[in-house]
């Protein structure tokens, strides 16, 4: 096994804080499921939101479905203007058998604009 790092992205409709633990729920469960992932493989987690979303943070929604002992890190996006809005980002570093380019990197949501090259 090897550490690799994991990517995904997901949009909200608004700054809300229920929205945003759903939508960071669904998208960790997702990364996690489709890469084969088990919690004691993981190594850390940053999560990155955009400017205009402020309502609550992303980590706290990992904490919920038992990723309370992973190291999380949340932070501020850079603020490009034309940028989509309302974006949670996750850079997951893992160890895995997978090779990198079999590697499932997830967006939900309409965040598959962000990469369209990696969007399952």
């Amino acid at each position: 096994m090897k550490l690799v790092g994991l990517r995904g992205a997901t949009m909200l409709q608004k700054n809300d804080a229920t929205e945003m633990q759903s939508a960071v729920i669904e998208l960790l469960s997702e990364m996690i499921a489709k890469n084969n992932i088990k919690n004691e493989d993981l190594v850390s987690i940053i999560f990155t939101t955009t400017e205009d979303l402020n309502c609550a943070f992303p980590a706290a929604a990992a904490r919920e479905i038992g990723l309370g002992d992973v190291p999380l890190l949340c932070s501020k996006e850079i603020d490009v203007p034309n940028a989509p809005k309302l974006v949670v980002r996750i850079l997951m570093h893992s160890y895995s058998a997978l090779e990198r380019k079999a590697i499932n990197h997830i967006y939900l949501r309409g965040a598959e604009v962000l990469r369209q090259d990696l969007a399952q």
